[in-house]
Order: C-alpha cells, then sequence, then structure tokens
C-alpha cells in the first residue's frame, strides 16, 4: 500500500503574511486555479475562521473543519475537535491542509508534501507563518510567474518531505 498523502497547500507572501482580517491579502487568479487542481477530489481539513473566509462549500471536496468550539456546525461541513478526528475522518490516500496558521502548525508534523505559493512582495496582515525548514523539506520543483495587472509575481513551489 502506498503512503498517504497529506498536502499542506498555503500562499504566502515573501515577508511570511498569509492572511489579513481573515482574507487573502492579495487576488491572483491563477493561484486560486491553482488550489482547485490541487485540493480537487480530496478531503480538505481547515480551520473554522478558514472555512468562514470561503465563500462556501467548494465543490468535490469533504469541508472537514478542525475547531475547539463543540458547538459550531455548518451545513455540508463535518465538524471534529483533534488532529486524529480529522485524519480519521479523512481515511483517503491524499488530504489537503488548506489553513489556517493554527491548522498548519498542528498538521505539519504528519505532512508529506508541501505546496506553497510565494507571492512575491510583503504584505500587510495579521496571520503569518514561517518558511519551509530546508532541514525538513527538498523542493522539487518551482514554477514562476512575472507581476502582471498590478498583481505580484509568484511562484508556485513543491516540497516533499526529507526522509
Amino acid at each position: 500500500m502506498s503512503e498517504r498523502q497529506i498536502q499542506i497547500v498555503v500562499a504566502r507572501a515573501d515577508n511570511g503574511v498569509i492572511g489579513k482580517d481573515g482574507k487573502l491579502p492579495w487576488h491572483l487568479p491563477a493561484d486560486l486555479k491553482h488550489f482547485k487542481r490541487l485540493t480537487l477530489g480530496t478531503p480538505m481539513i481547515m480551520g473554522r475562521k478558514t472555512f468562514e473566509s470561503l465563500p462556501g462549500l467548494l465543490p468535490d471536496r469533504r469541508h472537514i473543519i478542525l475547531t475547539r468550539d463543540r458547538s459550531w456546525s455548518a451545513p455540508g461541513v463535518e465538524a471534529v475537535h483533534s488532529v486524529d478526528e480529522a485524519l480519521q475522518r479523512a481515511p483517503s490516500n491524499s488530504i489537503s491542509v488548506v489553513g489556517g496558521a493554527e491548522i498548519f502548525a498542528l498538521l505539519m508534523p504528519c505532512a508529506t508534501d508541501f505546496y506553497l505559493t510565494e507571492v512575491h512582495c510583503d504584505a500587510d496582515g495579521d496571520t503569518s507563518m514561517p518558511a519551509p525548514d530546508s532541514a525538513d523539506w527538498r523542493e522539487v520543483s518551482r514554477e514562476h510567474h512575472l507581476a502582471a495587472d498590478g498583481r505580484p509575481a509568484f511562484s508556485f513551489v513543491h516540497f516533499i518531505r526529507r526522509r
């Protein structure tokens, strides 16, 4: 049996910012398409605030919401209260972890892949996370995109966990 793939999927500015006021501090349509390609058909684990920042349920993906609030619920999602419970609810061979910063930190130790959109700017924001540590992660691909239409340059980078 093949190893379970647990992929972190995040966009991060050069200064570490990943969010502002519960939203992305930039609008990059190519990154939204990239996110869809990576997560389509996979169960997505995310925090409550990340879920509430979405426009609604994303098609063809299970939404597993990790929250401390035991009374929280929303139509079409599965609320869980621990990492173990989240992973049990997502028995798939491929799982996407999509935010926010606390959820990334909780699931980073068991992640096998790290899909990072490096947004080449210093963004103003209130939520940040560290870059992947090269002692733990090895870059396997990079696709650079130039700045255009008033949007910053960005790179799609795929890292895999070092064994």
